[in-house]
């Protein structure tokens, strides 16, 4: 069974955290609800302590970086006077003693806690905490990604039989498929990303264009996604921008759509792309 998009986003940024910190342990989780989180993810722990413990808001560290909605760090865990200590077995277990703990925050709003952590008491640096918070970052902005990607896919799983049939529908689909097509690349897990790409071909033949077959032109995934963007009436420089491309790639990928289409300009790409159903 392929991992959760929210594991594989923590996993990457534990990695992330201790390459870039130095430090020898990671782990965090998401929260299940407004004040709990469970840590679900481990990078570089020696035993399985940590796995499964369920932080509450305000206790200990990670519960407090959770209640005060910043970073929260302590020399020493077990004779820190700025803490509780309902986790003092577990994190003795693990034989950490200097941690930092970073809540991750999606407008305005606390997801989930990572944790850094030395085995020794040492004071952490500013290196280390601008890493555990640029780590922080990374499963921040894979989240926004996702929840706009899920917000986008239950609009569209309702099935399209013919969106010119409902006022401002047709521009509707057109306008979910282009935003789709320019998550899809900032998508890391597969499962969901696969869903993504097989909505943006339905909405692709929504008006009963015909799907692409494998003698038809075949445009490159990147030469869609500016074609969608083209379609929308974005210049070259609004599409670098929407999809995290330079202006002078979009423009060498928009010249390959055109010769493969056949087409001389923007808009007969467009069209023809449309009638291949390679656009809604």
């Amino acid at each position: 069974m392929p991992e959760s998009v929210d594991a594989v986003e923590m996993q990457a940024a534990l990695l992330r955290l201790r390459r870039t910190s130095g430090l020898p342990v990671a782990f965090g989780g998401l929260l299940s609800d407004t004040r709990h989180a469970r840590i679900a993810e481990l990078n570089g722990a020696q035993t399985t302590a940590l796995r499964g413990l369920v932080i509450s808001a305000g206790s200990g560290l990670g519960g407090k970086s959770i209640a005060l909605s910043r970073p929260c760090a302590v020399t020493d865990y077990h004779s820190s006077r700025h803490i509780s200590h309902e986790y003092d077995l577990a994190v003795a277990a693990e034989g950490l003693r200097s941690v930092v703990a970073v809540p991750v925050v999606v407008r305005r709003k606390v997801r989930g806690v990572l944790y850094g952590a030395l085995r020794e008491p040492l004071g952490l640096g500013d290196r280390t905490f601008d890493a555990a918070v640029a780590a922080a970052r990374d499963v921040e902005q894979a989240l926004v990604v996702r929840d706009e990607v899920q917000q986008l896919l239950a609009v569209t799983r309702e099935e399209v039989t013919d969106p010119r049939a409902v006022p401002g529908a047709w521009e509707d689909v057109r306008e979910a498929h282009r935003e789709l097509r320019a998550l899809a690349p900032k998508v890391v897990d597969p499962a969901l990303r696969e869903e993504l790409l097989a909505v943006c071909g339905r909405l692709a033949t929504a008006a009963g264009a015909r799907p692409p077959r494998a003698r038809d032109v075949q445009l490159a995934p990147r030469e869609v996604d500016v074609l969608a963007c083209v379609a929308a009436g974005a210049t070259n420089a609004v599409a670098a921008d929407r999809l995290g491309l330079r202006p002078e790639t979009v423009k060498g990928y928009l010249r390959a759509a055109m010769r493969k289409l056949g087409a001389h300009t923007r808009l007969e790409a467009v069209v023809a792309a449309r009638r291949a159903g390679l656009l809604p």
